[in-house]
């Protein structure tokens, strides 16, 4: 398919780099040195120009493409290139926006702006912090198959009770696979003699249950229904993620030293105790008992005092913190001075649509580690590969770095094991090496 990618920032580069292999991909954006860098970098068409002009969609060949995303950094700009492209081709337009009252009004009026699918950046990051602080010691979580089947990501520490412990050893939870391990950058996936070492980070597929017992283990807490939440910063983002607290029975905190912006999230937030205050005050955190809460969410709009906040609590005595990033390169050093999550708003917007771009061929998608591997869900078809056959016939057709963490059937969970035979209309949850991906698809 004809891709053109308007937007050379982040997203759209790392939308380029997901679609480059499988896809006839052109690159359009106003810098003459990001496009002649991507010239020699990635397998695409890379050209400066102005994606709202007709003569920049005309030099991209917008005409013959079946997808046209608009990831600049502007919301205006994506909307206008999206109605720029409408008149020209038949393509699905994708832009991104960062302001969820834009997505409102496009959800509450069929065709708006000539998008046919927005992804609110904002939002998406909202909803993520809420996903991944909801489950003790997790570093990504998704679910599939409904609410049916979770997936979780977790970093092993060397007091973990499963360290140094064989996947068959460590296999004692109803209802959970042990899927994959990502150790000093590589993939490994998961099998029964493969020893989990500290520091690995494991993926685990299994029921909403598992998981949480498998979480409340790792971290030796009991797992509360609800935690006591900090949000510090009234950004964008750290209103949406209070709201998404609220709408699911939490009761959050959130510090903002902006006084008029205080006063109206706490107009909008009915169930979240606003406070006025700098966060880095740790007489004013002291006094209002942050040290006690279960977790600190960092929405800062600076890396730098997200950091501050995010080693502040840790020290007051926080169990966790989450900070929010704008620059990806700094993820690695939040984590290794002591940020247990960090949360980069960009590269969820980008994961969110590869995802779509790939939604033909599997049900939902959850990416990890940057991409190293991918969860998929699939129904089974009757004509499929792995129709009325064992799991561990099919695997042994499939490429290497392929496991089936979980099945759903007629709304029931199965825990997948060798001898399991996939019927027809079984939705499978597969987690896959991503250098293998498209095989796996292809063969399935």
């Amino acid at each position: 398919m004809h891709v053109v990618v308007v937007g050379a920032g982040e997203v759209g580069r790392a939308i380029a780099t997901n679609l480059e292999e499988t896809h006839d991909v052109v690159v359009v954006d106003q810098d003459p040195d990001i496009v002649e860098e991507l010239t020699y970098s990635l397998d695409v068409l890379a050209i400066e120009g102005d994606g709202t002009e007709i003569t920049t969609l005309h030099e991209a060949n917008v005409e013959e493409a079946g997808l046209v995303i608009a990831c600049t950094d502007d919301d205006e700009v994506n909307l206008v290139i999206c109605g720029a492209a409408k008149t020209l081709t038949d393509a699905f337009t994708i832009a991104r926006v960062r302001r969820r009252t834009l997505l409102e009004t496009w959800e509450g009026s069929e065709g708006a702006f000539g998008v046919d699918f927005m992804v609110c950046t904002d939002l998406l990051t909202a909803q993520a912090i809420f996903r991944i602080s909801g489950l003790p010691g997790a570093q990504d979580v998704d679910m599939f198959a409904g609410g049916l089947v979770r997936m979780a990501e977790f970093e092993i520490s060397p007091e973990s009770p499963i360290a140094n412990q064989s996947i068959q050893d460590a296999d004692r939870y109803d209802s959970l696979t042990f899927a994959g391990i990502f150790r000093n950058g590589d993939m490994i996936v998961a099998r029964g003699e493969t020893v989990i070492e500290p520091n690995d980070r494991v993926v685990v597929i299994g029921s909403p249950d598992s998981v949480s017992t498998f979480a409340d283990d790792l971290v030796c807490l009991p797992q509360t229904e609800h935690e006591e939440v900090v949000i510090v910063g009234a950004s964008e983002i750290g209103y949406q993620a209070a709201r998404e607290f609220e709408e699911h029975g939490y009761e959050p905190r959130l510090i903002e030293q902006d006084p008029d912006r205080a006063r109206k999230v706490a107009e909008a937030l009915p169930n979240t105790l606003v406070m006025q205050s700098d966060a880095t005050d740790t007489e004013f955190l002291e006094r209002e008992h942050v040290d006690e809460a279960d977790i600190v969410i960092s929405t800062l709009g600076s890396d730098e005092r997200n950091l501050l906040v995010s080693l502040l609590a840790r020290r007051l005595g926080v169990d966790r913190t989450v900070a929010v990033i704008e620059n990806l390169e700094y993820a690695e050093l939040f984590e290794t001075v002591g940020v247990d999550v960090a949360i980069n708003p960009r590269e969820e917007t980008a994961e969110e649509i590869v995802r779509f771009t790939r939604s033909n061929r599997a049900e939902k998608v959850a990416m990890l580690e940057h991409d190293r591997a991918e969860v998929i869900e699939i129904e089974v078809g009757a004509d499929s590969a792995l129709s009325d056959r064992t799991i561990m016939e099919s695997v042994a057709d499939l490429p290497e770095g392929v496991v089936i963490g979980a099945i759903s059937r007629g709304g029931n969970l199965v825990t997948p094991r060798g001898d399991t035979t996939l019927r027809p209309g079984d939705h499978i949850v597969l987690f896959v090496d991503a250098t293998v991906l498209d095989q796996v698809l292809e063969a399935i």
